[in-house]
């Protein structure tokens, strides 16, 4: 019996009933020779992590563009601390930690550079829309490795395209990070929010700090818990009423005064209008792809409508910058 057997084993012993258990996976589109070290779940990760996919979440806004400081976070940190809460959740609940990392951190591997405005100007000029979380397993099955993908388990891309609360993932590990997703933004937003002077701990509303904690570590202390006890040996990840509706009403509060204000957001038509200028110069000028999205188009035979799009998602916010200044501002004549 070899490391990896020794571990699917141990995971019947340990898990909980409802656990996805890694030797009962529904397996990948291409058969590959499992590995003697990990299990599926645990594989996928690291295929996630070692993506090209993962390293420009670094460079990609969450939710303030071109911040004054160096503490806000990114996509990437933003990704960080929903696997966190993801993994403290699932291990509590004793359900599946490794299947859970893996879709916490592929899950917003399809966003665009600067956060939902970047999505919101791609949806509104490509043919078919643009979701970042369908775009998300594009990624890992279309895009990475020069056309090949990751070949990820079903469970895994199941949890990536179900992270958002209109679907429902089929493993309780991915409703997990669907959960958790939403704790890590609604708390780290608040604290780059009134790192940012936009708002004040104060003003959040009496009625939903009263109950989930009146600063970022009591919330998510509050939240945390208050999923495990009441998701404790069932088969569903759930709050209890009092603080579901404490949460809903600040993920509201959020809405009203940090997603749409104005200082928070006043670049947003700017980076707007620079992606679907990009997107609309590459749609005239195939021909300067990148060599890999030249070849989906001419060999792979896919839109290239589609490539186009795929290639301005996957900018970082500075890359982005970079190729509209050399595509659309004329250089300074070298006069001697």
């Amino acid at each position: 019996m070899n490391l990896r057997e020794m571990q699917e084993q141990r995971e019947h012993q340990v898990l909980s009933r409802y656990a996805a258990f890694s030797d009962q996976s529904l397996g990948r589109d291409r058969e590959t020779a499992p590995c003697d070290i990990r299990t599926v779940y645990q594989r996928d990760r690291d295929k996630i992590i070692h993506s090209k996919a993962f390293r420009r979440l670094n460079g990609k806004t969450q939710v303030f563009l071109t911040p004054e400081g160096d503490h806000y976070r990114t996509r990437l940190t933003h990704t960080l601390e929903v696997s966190q809460t993801a993994r403290t959740i699932a291990k509590a609940l004793r359900l599946n930690e490794d299947l859970t990392e893996a879709i916490a951190l592929g899950h917003d591997l399809g966003h665009t550079p600067f956060g939902h405005a970047g999505e919101r100007a791609l949806n509104e000029i490509c043919p078919g829309g643009f979701k970042h979380y369908l775009q998300s397993v594009r990624v890992v099955e279309r895009l990475e490795r020069d056309g090949e993908g990751l070949n990820l388990t079903k469970e895994v891309r199941d949890g990536i395209a179900n992270h958002q609360y209109s679907t429902t993932p089929m493993t309780l590990e991915g409703k997990i990070v669907r959960i958790s997703d939403k704790i890590a933004y609604v708390n780290h937003d608040i604290d780059d929010a009134i790192r940012g002077h936009i708002i004040t701990e104060e003003q959040i509303p009496q009625e939903f700090t009263s109950v989930l904690g009146h600063n970022l570590s009591e919330r998510l202390n509050k939240l945390i818990h208050d999923i495990i006890i009441n998701s404790e040996e069932k088969n569903e990840i759930t709050m209890s009423p009092e603080v579901e509706k404490a949460f809903s009403g600040l993920r509201s509060y959020m809405f009203e005064s940090v997603y749409t204000n104005p200082l928070a957001k006043g670049q947003e038509a700017k980076a707007g209008q620079m992606v679907q200028e990009l997107y609309l110069y590459y749609m005239s000028h195939p021909d300067l792809l990148p060599e890999e999205y030249r070849r989906m188009i001419q060999e792979k035979n896919e839109k290239t409508e589609r490539v186009v799009c795929d290639y301005v998602a996957g900018m970082t916010d500075r890359y982005a910058v970079t190729k509209f200044k050399q595509i659309m501002i004329p250089n300074a004549w070298d006069v001697v």
